[in-house]
Parts: C-alpha cells; sequence; structure tokens
C-alpha cells in the first residue's frame, strides 16, 4: 500500500487529485485542510484519513510525515514560507518524494509576459524546493478551469511555456500529479502544464 500525504487537501486541484488517486486500489491518502468539514464526504473511505490541521505548526507537519510514501503540496498564501517547512519536515522524516504547484510564469518563461511581484512568492518557493535534496517534481499549471477533461501537455524548466494564454483543466492538472506519484517520473523536474 503506498502512503500519500495531500496537504491543503480541500483546494480544487486536489479534490479532482483525490478521486483519481482512489481509483489506484494500493493508495492510502491521508488529507490534511483547515476545515475537515469541507471534505466529510470523505471521511468514511477506508482508505483516507482526514486531518484538520494547519501546516504552519512546524512540529505537527513533522509528525504527518510518518509513514508517508510521498507528499502532495497543494498550497496557497505563504508560498515560501511552506516550502520551507515542508522541506524541513520531509528532510528530517527522511520522506523523499514531493509533488509541489507553484505557477507558470516563475522562470519568466511566458512569452510577452511580465507578472512582476505578484509571482515572488512562487518564485521563491520553487527555488526553496529545487534546492533540497529531494525528489521533487514541480507543476507550473497555466491559468485554470473547471472542464471535466484531461487534455494537457507540457514543458520542461528552460523551454517557452506553451499556449499562456488558454486554460488547462484542473482535473489535467491533477491526473499529471497522479501519475508521476504512483509512476514515480518527472523526479527532479519542473513542468509547465498548458492545454493540449
Amino acid at each position: 500500500m503506498r502512503h500519500i500525504l495531500i496537504l491543503g487537501a480541500a483546494g480544487q486541484i486536489a479534490q479532482q487529485a483525490v478521486h483519481l488517486f482512489l481509483e489506484a486500489l494500493d493508495v492510502k491518502l491521508t488529507l490534511v485542510l483547515r476545515n475537515a468539514q469541507r471534505l466529510a464526504h470523505l471521511g468514511g473511505h477506508p482508505r483516507v484519513q482526514l486531518i484538520e490541521a494547519d501546516i504552519r505548526d512546524q512540529q505537527l507537519l513533522a509528525a504527518l510525515m510518518d509513514k508517508q510514501d510521498t507528499v502532495y503540496a497543494n498550497l496557497a498564501g505563504d508560498m515560501a514560507a511552506h516550502a520551507q517547512k515542508v522541506v524541513r519536515a520531509m528532510t528530517e522524516a527522511e520522506v523523499k518524494r514531493l509533488i509541489f504547484v507553484t505557477s507558470m510564469g516563475v522562470y519568466d518563461e511566458v512569452l510577452g509576459e511580465s507578472f512582476g511581484s505578484i509571482l515572488q512568492p512562487y518564485r521563491d518557493a520553487t527555488r526553496i524546493v529545487e534546492a533540497s535534496n529531494l525528489d521533487y517534481t514541480i507543476l507550473r499549471p497555466a491559468w485554470l478551469n473547471n472542464r471535466n477533461e484531461i487534455s494537457y501537455g507540457i514543458t520542461q524548466k528552460g523551454e517557452d511555456f506553451v499556449n499562456a494564454d488558454a486554460t488547462v483543466s484542473r482535473k489535467s492538472v491533477a491526473d499529471l500529479i497522479v501519475k508521476s506519484a504512483l509512476n514515480n517520473v518527472h523526479i527532479r523536474e519542473s513542468l509547465g502544464v498548458h492545454q493540449r
């Protein structure tokens, strides 16, 4: 059984990923969110553990790492502080596999766009994850939509972002998260995710 810890599990991409993860029978999920009532419908699932917590608590975050194989961080707010805490907790617990979502534009890879300081927290978080010794996958999605489709392409760090003016579905990003986690692919890669 593979154990996956999802931080920020109430997020819209994370909720899509939860459903896709549960299609795999050998996965057990620990879902961490500030208000567990938001996912109360999953509380009785035999392979889901809901934990109401604030991941800014470093001690608690370290305890959550116990027996986890993969951490998927779907966070908002103080991204650099979140990245530092997650990397530290994983390093101390010797959990290696991290999937971390930031944003397109963190490398100024979107031609004709200058997002300026609005992306600075995402840039900082990206640098923190990349500087770690973790087996990370950073995902940098385009603007998002709620279409019920899986249709996406990816670009690598150093490549221009493709199709940045089109939105990509949250379900597509979730599909890439799940495939990266379950197949252990895209190790130490930063992937732009665009609509195909």
